[in-house]
């Protein structure tokens, strides 16, 4: 996704690195009782704080290319495993940056400059673009990397948990088919948004009645951003010239049909990833609920006997 700020219309890039975000939803975490700072925070908790107060020095280091990517990984790491322990934290990161990578794999094969993925605790991840793609079609295509190669690391997820048992990669895997169906809801500045652009930008009409309905229902404070991010790429989209629009939106009705119905294949992929993963989580935990019985079960046969 590019900067939800501009309107795909507007082929002259607004700065000199065009940012795109990608969002997913996080459950508020429950409240935990008061530690401390080593066992709160943890050593790499600690060491973050130690760089935070070198700050000057900090700023120097965070302008060395893709180091900026690990740092920000390893802040983000340190924040999501607060709440989910690190293993978790470290999978669910990984799932970001693969999801990101999809859109820097489509931009360079259209010969757009990517920058690599940097990492916003409990808001995702963004990449920077050297140039605007030139139609609404190669938008489309750049939007399309995302969700696609980010669905590809769920399913592997998935297949890990096939292979090992483990309901930890079930979870993971669960979180990657969210993460990717959330990216694909219908609206700027999200991948669904950037996708549909190009079959006509009157459906991010559509959208933002579903995100005002999602948000009704979930209080998200992601949601409610976005759809103030896709309420002004509306209006600013409204205040483009015709022939502007005629010129990006030039696309041949063989790609409109082609994009849309590679996003109705994405979104059934997504969606049935995630109700396919309900049944092996499921089941571990009636496996989990009967083990957590069995004692008390075995205390009463003892009574009766």
């Amino acid at each position: 996704m590019r900067d939800p700020q501009s309107d795909p219309g507007d082929l002259r890039p607004d700065s000199k690195d065009d940012v795109a975000f990608t969002f997913e939803q996080i459950p508020p975490p429950p409240p935990k009782p008061k530690r401390g700072l080593l066992r709160k925070f943890g050593p790499i908790g600690l060491l973050l704080f130690f760089l935070f107060g070198k700050v000057k020095y900090l700023s120097v280091i965070l302008q060395v290319g893709k180091f900026k990517t690990f740092i920000t990984m390893l802040i983000s790491i340190w924040a999501y495993a607060m709440f989910w322990g690190w293993p978790f934290a470290v999978g669910f990161v990984a799932l970001l940056f693969i999801h990101e990578m999809g859109h820097v794999v489509a931009l360079r094969m259209m010969g757009i400059k990517a920058t690599a993925p940097m990492f916003i605790p409990f808001m995702g991840a963004f990449i920077g673009m050297k140039q605007m793609p030139k139609d609404a079609f190669a938008e489309a295509l750049m939007a399309y990397g995302g969700p696609f190669l980010g669905t590809l690391g769920a399913i592997g997820c998935a297949g890990a948990g096939v292979v090992t048992g483990n309901p930890f990669w079930y979870a993971l895997a669960t979180t990657g088919f969210l993460l990717n169906l959330f990216n694909l809801l219908p609206i700027s500045p999200l991948d669904g948004g950037r996708i549909i652009g190009v079959i006509s930008p009157k459906l991010w009409i559509l959208g933002l009645i579903g995100a005002v309905g999602l948000f009704y229902l979930t209080w998200s404070p992601i949601v409610a951003l976005i759809i103030i991010m896709g309420s002004l790429q509306i209006y600013q989209s409204s205040k483009r010239s015709a022939a502007e629009k005629a010129r990006y939106y030039a696309v041949s009705p063989g790609k409109r049909i082609g994009m849309g119905l590679a996003f109705l294949a994405l979104l059934a992929v997504t969606s049935f990833g995630m109700l396919a993963m309900q049944i092996p989580l499921d089941k571990f935990q009636q496996q989990e609920s009967a083990v957590q019985q069995t004692p008390e079960d075995y205390k009463t046969q003892i009574r009766v006997r």
